[in-house]
């Protein structure tokens, strides 16, 4: 277990030293990929580092009050790393408040690239601020009051707020869906579909999947013509990790071309902030603590779940409301859909484990294996939805 969870990913590779680095980045170099995996480099002078900085695919890596030369900064940005300041004060509120909206996490990014918006700075305290260097029991606390404080607003959204009368369908899938892709095109029909029949689209908030769902239920209104409008503005900025500010740019254009009083849910985190938050989703919960993104998002996926085909975390996204479903009882038991029979059965054969586990149990009824948005929305339709809990 890292020192520092739950703020850093377990796996995440702080790096506080020059020897460090040059230690790190040379086990990089020797290898297949080339990758700085989960790296966070705090406060590190790499003026003279320029050929290594060229070298590698920096993508999932963040660079905290570290030092460039002038051609350096832009050489991490090229791969889609962050280089980014800490700041001294807080820059999140502690108290209770609501939700965040788009308009909010991405103030600024009309006129200001991604890392100075308020999501970016943010995270880059977030990181800073964990390094056993400059933690603190405030630090833990503020952090830890803020999550409180979603938690309890999101909540407020689902029960009394703009989902009160919206169930919440649950689309899991991972970021790598590229805009201009037809996976991302179905994707967002997924999301008008969802959204036309009266519920309401929530995702993990992030890009690929989660954008599309939530773009497709902005988009719900709007005809076919219009859409492909739409798809083909996004299209133009694909890169969420490497091209961040024009990707935000992009979607905030076709919002103000394609104007929506539709509402759909995000939850993602600053764990995994190297992700940028997508603008399609209305209400965002965003948490530091990923355990509680992932807990409260499926908790709140009242309607049902809907899995698209992805990687380690949508296997543990399936398997996590699984066990839910197994033991609980009646109506509670949320219905389950895994969209793409191809995948799921030879891929990443995760449907007959499913099979398996609801043999003989209330939930047996409740999941199935489709191959199109519209019939894992007529399942859907087929069952009665039931909120899981009370209000806290």
């Amino acid at each position: 277990m890292s020192h520092i969870w739950p703020y850093l990913p377990a796996r995440a590779v702080n790096i506080t030293s020059l020897i460090e680095f040059d230690r790190l980045a040379s086990e990089a170099l020797a290898a297949t990929s080339a990758r700085g995996l989960g790296w966070r480099v705090h406060r590190v002078d790499l003026r003279e580092r320029d050929c290594v900085l060229r070298s590698l695919d920096l993508s999932e890596a963040i660079f905290i009050d570290c030092e460039f030369s002038p051609q350096g900064r832009a050489l991490v940005q090229a791969t889609g790393g962050l280089c980014m300041g800490s700041g001294q004060e807080l820059p999140f509120t502690t108290g209770e408040r609501g939700l965040y909206s788009p308009e909010e996490l991405y103030s600024g990014i009309q006129v200001e690239s991604y890392d100075q918006v308020p999501d970016a700075k943010i995270y880059a305290y977030s990181q800073q601020h964990t390094s056993p260097a400059v933690r603190t029991s405030d630090d833990a606390m503020a952090r830890t009051l803020h999550d409180h404080h979603i938690g309890q607003a999101l909540v407020s959204e689902v029960y009394e707020g703009a989902f009160k009368d919206s169930p919440l369908i649950g689309v899991m899938g991972g970021h790598a869906m590229g805009r201009g892709t037809p996976e991302y095109e179905r994707t967002v029909e997924l999301g008008q579909l969802i959204t036309r029949a009266g519920y309401a689209v929530a995702t993990g908030g992030g890009p690929g999947a989660m954008e599309a769902a939530n773009a497709g239920a902005w988009l719900a209104d709007y005809d076919p013509k219009d859409v492909q409008g739409a798809l083909k503005m996004l299209a133009a900025e694909p890169d969420a990790i490497h091209q961040r500010t024009g990707w935000a740019r992009t979607a905030l254009a076709v919002k103000e071309r394609f104007p929506s009083s539709r509402q759909s849910l995000g939850v993602p985190t600053w764990f995994y902030g190297h992700e940028p938050p997508n603008l399609f989703a209305t209400r965002i919960a965003k948490f530091f603590t990923n355990s509680i993104r992932e807990a409260i998002l499926l908790e709140q996926s009242n309607g049902g779940l809907i899995v698209l085909p992805g990687a380690a975390g949508t296997v543990q996204e399936i398997f996590q409301d699984a066990c839910e479903n197994y033991y609980a009882t009646g109506a509670r038991v949320v219905p389950m859909v895994l969209l793409g029979r191809e995948y799921w059965t030879k891929t990443m054969p995760a449907w007959p484990l499913l099979k398996a586990l609801a043999a003989q149990r209330v939930m047996e009824d409740r999941i199935a294996l489709v191959d199109t948005a519209a019939e894992a929305m007529e399942f859907i339709d087929s069952m009665s939805t039931l909120r899981r809990r009370t209000r806290w």
